[in-house]
């Protein structure tokens, strides 16, 4: 995984390599007294495979290549859908901490944080679109812009860095979020997430296939994408899905949005094997 290596040059303290080795990230500092807290220990297991390939996945099983895209674009088409007023709700049940029900965990952060403090304060959190609402330009539209697949709690003020960038490796690291980096066109996620924003964007990318109304969403191996219906860099992607599989925070957020809200599923996180028998 990509935790065992020093980023951008930079070797590895002692402890750093120990808690990669498990498989840990260090949390970031608590901030605003009484609100958040650090993280806690992410449980690293691969996701099991297979759980739905008699039911859900019917269809799709034993299909490769743009048969398997559009197999898994109809089953995963057949969803219910959400009002943005109505992410903000959600978000506090797909991406609770299971360590402190009070809380969310921030996606690019890692930082626990409470679920009431959502808002437009510096330390809130907020509503961040994964795959970049401009790139499409879909907005808040119920679809794309309210798909909780893609949807995700984040620090504001680290939402407000990422903003609309693809994704790629490099840049400078964030000082409010240490282990994400950033530059002019684009932004990179801390280790552990690396694999879920990349079967985040590829969800997109089978979901709005340009036959509902909406773009049609594919990802691309360049960055600075600016409006167009693509994000990058698919190549990385790619590589962080190889190198950071699901476990067990990004199985269970699959599974209550099936369960409880949308009706569909993630199927990259069921099976990120796919990743590479849909995109060569």
């Amino acid at each position: 995984m990509s935790v065992f290596r020093a980023h951008h040059g930079k070797p590895l303290s002692v402890i750093a390599v120990v808690a990669a080795i498990g498989g840990l990230t260090a949390p970031a500092t608590a901030i605003a007294t009484g609100s958040p807290s650090p993280a806690p220990v992410a449980d690293r297991t691969p996701a099991g495979t297979g759980a739905y390939d008699d039911t859900y996945y019917r269809d799709a099983i034993g299909k490769t290549g743009p048969e398997l895209k559009q197999a898994l674009h109809t089953i995963i088409s057949d969803q219910t859908k959400l009002s943005y007023d109505d992410v903000w709700e959600a978000l506090k049940v797909t991406d609770e901490d299971p360590s402190n029900p009070a809380n969310v965990i921030l996606l690019y952060t890692g930082r626990s944080q409470s679920k009431e403090s959502n808002g437009t304060g510096d330390d809130d959190w907020n509503r961040e679109h994964v795959w970049a609402k401009s790139h499409g330009d879909f907005g808040t539209a119920t679809g794309p812009g309210t798909d909780i697949h893609h949807l995700r709690p984040t620090d504001l003020t680290v939402n407000s860095t990422r903003g609309s960038k693809d994704f790629d490796a490099g840049g400078d690291e964030l000082q409010e979020a240490p282990g994400n980096y950033t530059d002019d066109d684009s932004f990179e996620p801390r280790d552990a997430v690396k694999g879920d924003v990349a079967r985040m964007i590829l969800y997109m990318a089978v979901r709005y296939d340009g036959d509902d109304g909406f773009p049609d969403l594919e990802p691309n191996d360049q960055v600075g994408n600016g409006s167009a219906p693509h994000i990058g860099r698919l190549s990385v992607l790619k590589k962080w899905n190889d190198e950071d599989p699901p476990d067990d925070f990004e199985s269970k957020r699959n599974q209550v949005i099936f369960d409880q809200y949308q009706h569909n599923r993630n199927p990259f996180i069921d099976h990120p094997e796919w990743v590479n028998e849909i995109w060569k």
